[in-house]
């Protein structure tokens, strides 16, 4: 029984102890990867990258390799030990910046310092038993203290304890209440990765470090330290996102179960597995490949399950829930236009093959005139007929009736046209909106053939009407969120300069208020997409620059203004001489005149400009990241105008 219960706390011990590696490796490349350009997040990764040299260790040492490699082992876990002290400091100088305290340069000196002292005791206890030392015996070797340890414990606790007070320091500066509360639980977790490396086992004897009272207590920090690190990894992931502390939650959420929730898993059922002499009647080691799949799909399949009503729990409540159940839904629902687009086709199809006719077309209806949506058949319907025939179409459309379904066929050339109707009635006159035709070839009267033929065909038009009309209402919703998206400009990283207190250098004013160059190139994206009107121009913040507002007095409206200040922008993109829509000089100024101004669509202005339509999205956006340039120079000279109006 003696026996069962030491391998058990033996497999115990390294399952938690790969576990902690499995975390910190995990959570450092998740920091590092999302945040690298912030400092916090890198130097929680350096803590990160102190606290896996010693897990390794034990993991390394639990394997039963030889006795200098195991010397070895212990003594490389100084490599994590010694640096600790340096990385919380460091840890906790990027914490005081962050709240409005940069080091004047002091803390920085003091930084480096301990560095060169951390990398002292490093080489101190690899060279030499002055700090601790190796001793083997028959329970197996551990680390035993040397005369100067003392030296190095007083400096490993004084840095700590300067690391806690530098994270209390910063909490204070807190003025939200989820800032402090994030600062709160580092501040309570900040000093678990120092408590769990720090080797306190020196002072035990050989027999006494491999006890079942210290196994235990091993145990229970190793476990202590799995969820502390799983706790410190909450607050960390918010330092330098600029996305919403929703998204934050659920990216750390989906991470930590997908990543090292699996991993771990699967750590868990090899590590037992091995240990086990029949299981099912395999050998334990002829078990592993089964179990570690079982485990693996099992444990997705749970995620599937659970996640949706884990991050309602943990993430989404109240108002929040019944907000993203919508945009979730919403999500749910939309097909890309390409599957309307499909899905039109294939009604086509249907309708050529069960009415036994040659062709069919549908023809969309906007205000933008006639679109050819899709045409299939044996000699398809093409656009250069459409343009040929669309006064006439339109002459037929203007005698189409819309107080009520039109059952009729109406005779068009070698065509039935049907009318396609929008299933939603116009709010003001209730009447149906024409959105489109339906036309077939005229060989036998599809209506007349047969009742049977009769539902089919009306059951075709349905569909028709349906899909016509869904993709003409997302054309609707995308417009708008195109137009409305670059006017969002709050962000997580906006936030962040609002929670804590003004420090040594107070936020300046212009800093925050000056655009960056990607949120004014999707401004004036969406001002260009909307220019003759929609949310993109009518709610865009760039209405509010001072050179729109200078234009004030000329117009009527700002957003007339601001069609004036984008045409400026556009006419100094004009080159010198004679037009021409192949020349390199007149690329932007072309694709800026006929994309947006003269609305052309991209396959006629690809064509016009004899460009291949991935290579004028491509111009396309340096056409618009220079006009982007252009209208910030304006916006500068009107400002440098107020400022010196002499």
């Amino acid at each position: 029984m003696e026996q069962v219960i030491n391998e058990f706390l033996q497999a115990a011990s390294e399952v938690l102890a790969s576990a902690i590696v499995v975390l910190t490796v995990s959570l450092l490349l998740y920091n590092l990867s999302r945040n690298l350009g912030n400092r916090v997040a890198r130097t929680s990764g350096a803590v990160l990258a102190c606290v896996t040299p010693p897990y390794v260790a034990d993991v390394f040492i639990s394997l039963g390799p030889s006795v200098a490699a195991t010397e070895a082992a212990l003594r490389l876990q100084w490599i994590g030990i010694a640096l600790m002290p340096a990385a919380l400091f460091h840890l906790s100088d990027a914490l005081l910046a962050t709240t409005g305290l940069p080091s004047r340069g002091r803390r920085r000196r003091v930084i480096r310092l301990l560095y060169l002292l951390s990398s002292a005791f490093l080489l101190w206890a690899a060279l030499s038993d002055d700090l601790i030392r190796v001793v083997n015996s028959r329970a197996g070797a551990s680390l035993q203290a040397g005369p100067w340890l003392w030296l190095f414990i007083i400096y490993y606790v004084l840095i700590a304890w300067v690391t806690f007070i530098n994270v209390n320091r910063a909490r204070l500066r807190c003025l939200t209440r989820s800032a402090e509360r994030r600062m709160l639980y580092l501040q309570a977790a900040i000093l678990t990765p120092a408590l769990g490396i720090f080797p306190f086992s020196v002072w035990l004897s050989p027999e006494q470090a491999f006890s079942l009272p210290v196994s235990l207590l091993i145990i229970l920090a190793n476990g202590i330290v799995v969820a502390m690190l799983i706790f410190l990894a909450y607050p960390l992931s918010f330092f330098g996102s600029d996305q919403p502390d929703r998204v934050v939650k659920v990216d750390l959420l989906r991470f930590l179960l997908r990543g090292p929730g699996t991993a771990l898993l699967a750590l868990v059922v090899i590590v037992f597995s091995t240990r086990g002499t029949r299981i099912l009647g395999l050998e334990g080691i002829d078990f592993i490949p089964f179990a570690v799949v079982t485990i693996i799909l099992v444990w997705q399949w749970f995620i599937a399950l659970a996640l949706p009503y884990a991050e309602k729990w943990l993430v989404y409540r109240d108002e929040d829930d019944d907000q993203m159940s919508k945009l979730q839904d919403l999500s749910d629902r939309m097909l890309t236009r390409n599957d309307m687009l499909q899905l039109i086709e294939a009604t086509l199809e249907a309708s050529c093959n069960y009415l036994r006719v040659a062709n069919a077309f549908v023809i969309g209806l906007s205000q933008g005139g006639m679109t050819l949506i899709r045409s299939v058949g044996q000699q398809p319907y093409s656009s250069e007929q459409l343009q040929v025939h669309q006064q006439a179409l339109s002459q037929l459309t203007n005698s189409i009736t819309l107080q009520a379904r039109d059952p009729r066929l109406l005779s068009f050339e070698d065509y039935y046209i049907i009318p396609l109707y929008s299933p939603r009635r116009q709010a003001q006159s209730n009447l149906l909106r024409l959105i489109g035709l339906f036309g077939l070839s005229n060989g036998t009267e599809p209506s007349q053939d047969s009742a049977e033929m009769g539902q089919m065909l009306q059951r075709f038009i349905r569909r028709l009407e349906q899909t016509l009309d869904d993709l003409l209402l997302q054309e609707e919703i995308f417009a708008a969120l195109e137009g409305l998206l670059p006017q969002i400009s709050t962000t997580r990283a906006r936030a962040d300069a609002m929670e804590y207190k003004p420090g040594r250098e107070a936020f300046s004013e212009e800093a925050t208020e000056e655009e960056c160059q990607d949120e004014v190139y999707e401004q004036v994206r969406a001002a260009l997409r909307h220019y003759w009107g929609g949310p993109g121009i009518s709610q865009s913040r760039l209405l509010d620059w001072r050179v729109v507002q200078q234009r004030l007095t000329d117009y009527e409206t700002p957003v007339q203004a601001l069609r004036a200040v984008l045409q400026e922008a556009i006419d100094k993109q004009r080159p010198e001489g004679e037009r021409s829509m192949t020349s390199p000089q007149w690329t932007i100024y072309n694709i800026l005149m006929l994309r947006f101004i003269e609305g052309k669509k991209v396959r006629d202005v690809a064509r016009r400009m004899s460009l291949s339509e991935p290579d004028l999205f491509r111009k396309q956006r340096i056409a618009i990241e220079a006009l982007t340039h252009t209208l910030r120079a304006l916006e500068q000279e009107a400002r440098q105008t107020v400022q010196n109006p002499t």
